[in-house]
């Protein structure tokens, strides 16, 4: 059972959302548009808001479900280090799903939304926070790569200063997030250290 639901949960991840509703609805394969990226952010800009929310909550939820596939074992036993693991290993098979889909030629997004769904079942209060920081971020900035950075450096502290989990593999995968999204992001942060990194709404569109 517990491999079954590791397999699932990447193909559950694999689910190519931005990519099937941008070829249902617009036409058109988000990837050959924009940034040419498959996630939720390259949504928004080339296929709308509408749709991008649509995006963003299937992304998100992708992350949720996979986590929640521990709940179809009997073998652990609940509230121990041991499902934690499992739990955390079935998000990370879930983004790993989003970032190389079974189902779109091993070509996805960068995982951030699926990483906060993962976020979201494995501790609430540290994904709640997290997302508070690359809110604010984003609503001075406009830059979503600038938000997702920095929500995900402040993951650790998070986890680990604030609200101080009692799961060592919490702990760790906490810290293991950041250097996950950065190399994920390598080329936005080579924009923005040259200042041309692109913008969900410009400026005279915020006017």
């Amino acid at each position: 059972m517990i491999a079954t639901i590791l397999l699932l949960a990447y193909l559950l991840g694999s689910i190519p959302t931005s990519v099937s509703l941008g070829k249902a609805l617009k036409g058109t394969d988000l990837r050959k548009h924009g940034s040419g990226n498959a996630g939720t952010t390259n949504a928004f800009r080339v296929l709308g808001k509408p749709i991008g929310i649509v995006v963003l909550i299937a992304d998100m939820g992708k992350g949720l479900l996979a986590v929640s596939l521990s709940h179809l074992q009997i073998e652990i036993t609940t509230g121990t280090e041991s499902l934690m693991i499992l739990r955390i290993g079935l998000g990370l098979l879930a983004v790993i799903g989003h970032i190389f889909p079974v189902f779109a030629g091993f070509k996805g997004g960068k995982g951030v939304a699926t990483m906060a769904g993962v976020g979201l079942a494995l501790h609430p209060l540290v994904a709640l926070a997290a997302i508070g920081v690359y809110l604010l971020i984003f609503l001075f900035t406009r830059v979503s790569a600038l938000g997702s950075l920095s929500a995900v450096i402040s993951y650790p502290g998070w986890m680990i200063f604030v609200f101080q989990t009692d799961y060592w593999s919490l702990q760790i995968f906490s810290i293991f997030v950041p250097i996950l999204v950065i190399i994920t992001h390598r080329s936005n942060i080579s924009r923005l250290l040259k200042g041309n990194e692109n913008r969900i709404l410009k400026k005279k569109e915020m006017s």
